[in-house]
């Protein structure tokens, strides 16, 4: 397809020869007068190219320039200034509004063909080059995408073989990241946040690896030693997970889930703020889900039961606003759904 190119300047000889030295290359051209001329026609054509005369009597070159550029339809075709004017102020000045280029006048052809040659290739290169970085961008895109699915599926995986351990907490990951990544979303939390929260509820857990099954299955009341040994869990996830560099927040959930807010938690008993706010929501999804379900030494608790631990807990071994969120989940949750099926 023949370039398009648009020359405006209020000199007729001016136009007609940068219309034959133009046409005389197989280029297809418009002549306009005007800078006025020039913005009407604009408003339904779009050519390829816009040599466009500085000094013309009404709206001159450079108010000219800064009408096409703000019109989101033309502001991205090059424009080249025409110009009888030997001094830098004005070629500054043109450079400034967003001209690529200028050409002297009165027009030597080979000189006019060469800029105008050269700015449509350069024109040209860039949008190949801008195709080429979206696509490139978009297969990256979609590479992500993959790789975050399977990172996904992995961690699933995973607080599966976690859950597997113990007999009776099966599902209990999913359920504790599913709790928290609502009540973050309840919290205000931005999609992002609620991910990474949903992504550390899934391996708060994941120290458990580290614990003998005997301990973990055990139905009869834990010895002092058994139960130090279920509270080392927060540091083995921690062992586990340090080396994830690409997310490195996700030894939050898995080191401070059994804080307190009071400070008496495990294993470093910190207190209120200092907490993480992420540990905070997963320690009360994860006290719910310990309440709602089976365990070896009991059946789940009645919901009016988990309701009361809950408020009970505000302040003490709960935050309080997370706690709240939660207690309002409860009682919107009428037919008591929201546990081990």
């Amino acid at each position: 397809m023949n370039n398009w190119i648009l020359v405006i300047d209020d000199d007729i000889m001016n136009l007609k020869t940068a219309s034959r030295i133009l046409s005389d290359e197989k280029m297809r051209v418009s002549c306009l007068k005007s800078g006025e001329e020039a913005i009407e026609f604009l408003r339904s054509n779009r050519p390829d190219l816009i040599l466009l005369d500085v000094h013309m009597p009404g709206i001159n070159g450079f108010e000219t320039m800064k009408s096409i550029r703000k019109n989101e339809m033309t502001a991205d075709i090059p424009v080249i200034f025409l110009t009888a004017d030997d001094d830098s102020n004005t070629e500054k000045k043109g450079l400034e509004v967003g001209a690529m280029d200028f050409i002297r006048k009165p027009f030597v052809p080979e000189i006019l063909l060469l800029r105008v040659r050269h700015t449509l290739d350069l024109v040209r290169l860039q949008k190949e080059l801008s195709n080429e970085v979206e696509k490139k961008s978009q297969e990256v895109r979609m590479q992500s995408k993959k790789l975050e699915k399977m990172a996904m599926q992995i961690v699933k995986a995973l607080s599966g073989a976690i859950d597997a351990k113990d007999t009776y907490t099966n599902g209990h990951s999913t359920r504790v990241a599913d709790y928290s990544k609502e009540i973050a979303q309840r919290a205000g939390f931005s999609p992002k946040r609620q991910d990474d929260i949903y992504m550390m509820g899934l391996l708060h857990d994941v120290g458990k690896i580290g614990v003998p099954d005997t301990i973990i299955n055990k139905t009869a009341k834990l010895t002092d030693e058994e139960y130090a040994v279920i509270k080392k869990h927060p540091l083995l996830g921690v062992e586990i997970l340090k080396n994830t560099t690409e997310f490195p927040e996700l030894i939050i959930g898995a080191r401070w889930h059994h804080e307190r807010y009071d400070g008496k938690g495990y294993p470093d008993g910190i207190s209120g703020e200092d907490i993480p706010v992420e540990a905070r929501i997963i320690a009360i999804a994860d006290a719910y889900d310990a309440m709602t379900s089976r365990r070896s030494y009991r059946c789940s608790l009645s919901q009016a039961r988990v309701r009361s631990e809950i408020e009970k807990g505000k302040g003490t071994q709960f935050d309080p606003l997370y706690a709240n969120i939660m207690l309002t989940m409860i009682d919107e949750d009428t037919n008591y759904e929201m546990r081990e099926k």
